[in-house]
């Protein structure tokens, strides 16, 4: 009996070691696909490594954070919405297993701002209020997260272009629109360069920003910088030649 006893154990221990072997395996795949900038086979691994891993918060979070980029690719407004949905269903599993993970948090701020940018004025304006919640919650639990900062230059720029009938909805629903400037979006975008000087987009939002606010010297540096970087987003090459266009407009 305890000879048997001892094999089931054995038998479990096995099983238990070759299913977080084949976890750390698709979890390395994923990774590798995710470096090479193909997004979409990443993301098919991280769905299989949740298949034999469903509580992987990393997994969950980096799924969240393709969906939501894959979703600003797309054309279609309503394939946009089922990307952006999927991303914040994929958040939301990961913060349900790690509530104070900061990468959980910020792939939530980025998937309900995602679906604030295609939403009606009402749910825009109360979609605003919770990417602040969760940026901020992100930031709690990791100050030197760069692409936050991002995100909120991001927030901050989009209050400061919210139209009258957003402004109008957020008045019924707040009492008024959420602090939010065009010399706040600028701060938080060059706090994003300072921690993530690597991350191409910045560059770009930062350079837009600056010529919103008369700022062109600024600009044409910010932008010469973003040439000289190198692509590690897979949309990473269309920015730099959107920040090449910037730069042929401004001369």
């Amino acid at each position: 009996m305890l000879k048997k006893m001892i094999l089931l154990f054995l038998s479990c221990g096995a099983l238990l070691s070759a299913r977080a072997q084949s976890a750390e395996e698709l979890l390395a795949e994923a990774q590798q696909l995710e470096k090479q900038m193909k997004e979409m086979e990443a993301l098919g691994k991280y769905r299989e490594l949740l298949q034999v891993s469903p509580g992987h918060a990393y997994a969950q979070s980096h799924s969240s954070l393709i969906c939501s980029r894959e979703g600003q690719r797309r054309k279609e407004k309503a394939e946009k919405q089922e990307f952006f949905n999927e991303a914040k269903i994929f958040a939301y599993e990961a913060l349900k297993v790690e509530p104070e993970n900061p990468e959980a948090n910020y792939a939530m701020a980025v998937a309900l701002n995602n679906i604030a940018l295609i939403s009606g004025a009402k749910e825009k304006v109360a979609a605003f209020k919770e990417v602040k919640k969760y940026a901020d919650l992100a930031l709690k639990f990791n100050a030197e997260y760069g692409e936050v900062y991002h995100l909120l230059g991001k927030w901050n720029e989009e209050l400061s272009n919210l139209s009258t009938i957003e402004k109008a909805a957020a008045k019924v629903l707040f009492g008024g629109v959420p602090p939010g400037s065009i010399e706040a979006a600028i701060t938080d975008y060059e706090k994003c360069r300072k921690l993530k000087p690597s991350y191409i987009l910045n560059y770009y939002d930062l350079a837009k920003v600056y010529r919103q606010n008369n700022q062109e010297t600024q600009a044409f540096e910010i932008l010469n910088k973003a040439m000289r970087l190198r692509p590690i987003y897979q949309d990473d090459p269309a920015i730099k030649a959107e920040c090449k266009k910037m730069l042929e407009d401004m001369q």
